[in-house]
């Protein structure tokens, strides 16, 4: 048994010499002190030493294994501070180098306007509301007072999903809701996006964003509106801008009008995005025709109001003086970077 065991050591010794990495040394430990290896296989020689020898011969074979799993253990010690320590010369950072530019997130530029357009909203006293995307063609039209032969209820028009179910195509669709559920004076405002069945061009899109405001109370004139208005677009452009009010056909108001102000691109000079007219149509507006006061449960001979709205995306092309409204929905990062506010 002696002789075995010391015939095992020099032979592991010799081997022990020949290891140079630490996936080489576990092999080695496999080697020797697995299951299969000459160390059990030691053990179970046991079996044929007389019993008296057996205390002692079990205490020379355990003794060996813990020298052979201490030396494995100290080479392997050894081995990994050198490969750790190569792997640290290999990739070795050169803190002389630039670093990697880091871009900050930010908001999408049609948030950051409908943000600022709802705090200035609010703080002139509107409430926000939200109206559903998907829609009846009743609240999206038949309570609006738009006639049953109204070319805008046409599928050329009109996203319908199902008979009288559609996308709504303006966020005028939370009007008749409100008035159902609120007694005036009422006045709020509805951001969100809206659906159109257009063709898709650098200057439209079959969805984009609206903001609707709606202003019920006794007494509320078109002095009002006109007032409302050009506080807060002075508060958008955050100047004194000059407006232009012309006469136009809404079927949920009269009188209606579309709402110009001069192009704060060429200060009224005249440019591309103009047109070389020197105005921008930025909103739609008009008293509430008293058949919509009337769908909406609200006495029209007691109350008047106010309604208007402007789209989002137009908005932002006129300030920030973009030539495709495409880019807003492509993701483009090269694109989307350059609004850092």
């Amino acid at each position: 048994m002696q002789n075995s065991i010391e015939s095992l050591q020099k032979e592991f010794t010799l081997e022990l010499q020949q290891v140079h990495t630490t996936g080489d040394l576990e092999q080695l430990k496999v080697k020797y002190l697995g299951k299969k290896g000459p160390v059990q296989d030691l053990m179970k020689t046991l079996k044929d030493v007389a019993p008296e020898n057996r205390p002692a011969a079990g205490k020379l074979i355990n003794d060996l294994k813990e020298k052979l799993a201490g030396e494995i253990g100290q080479l392997e010690e050894n081995l990994i501070k050198k490969e750790v320590g190569r792997k640290l010369e290999e990739e070795a950072v050169d803190v002389t180098l630039p670093g990697h530019r880091r871009h900050i997130g930010r908001k999408h530029p049609l948030t950051q306007a409908m943000d600022q357009i709802i705090h200035i909203l609010e703080g002139m006293g509107f409430s926000v509301q939200y109206g559903p995307d998907i829609d009846s063609d009743y609240y999206n039209y038949g309570a609006l007072n738009f006639p049953e032969e109204h070319p805008a209820r046409d599928m050329q028009d009109t996203f319908y999903i199902a008979p009288h179910i559609l996308l709504r195509s303006h966020t005028s669709n939370i009007q008749a809701r409100v008035m159902e559920a609120n007694s005036p004076p009422i006045r709020i405002i509805a951001p969100g996006k809206v659906y159109r069945n257009e063709t898709i061009t650098a200057r439209s899109h079959v969805f984009f964003h609206q903001v609707e405001a709606l202003y019920i109370d006794k007494n509320v004139t078109f002095a009002d509106l006109m007032a409302t208005l050009n506080e807060f677009l002075s508060k958008l452009f955050d100047q004194e801008i000059a407006t232009r009010f012309r006469p136009s056909y809404f079927p949920f108001v009269e009188p209606g009008m579309e709402v110009d102000v001069a192009c704060v691109l060429c200060k009224g000079k005249g440019c591309s995005i103009c047109k070389h007219s020197g105005w921008l149509e930025i909103a739609g507006a008009g008293m509430i025709h008293p058949e919509v006061l009337r769908n909406g449960g609200i006495d029209p001979e007691v109350y008047t109001g106010f309604a208007w709205g402007l789209g989002l995306e137009r908005l932002v092309i006129m300030l920030r003086g973009i030539q495709d409204i495409r880019q807003f929905t492509e993701n483009d990062l090269r694109f989307l970077r350059q609004f850092t506010r």
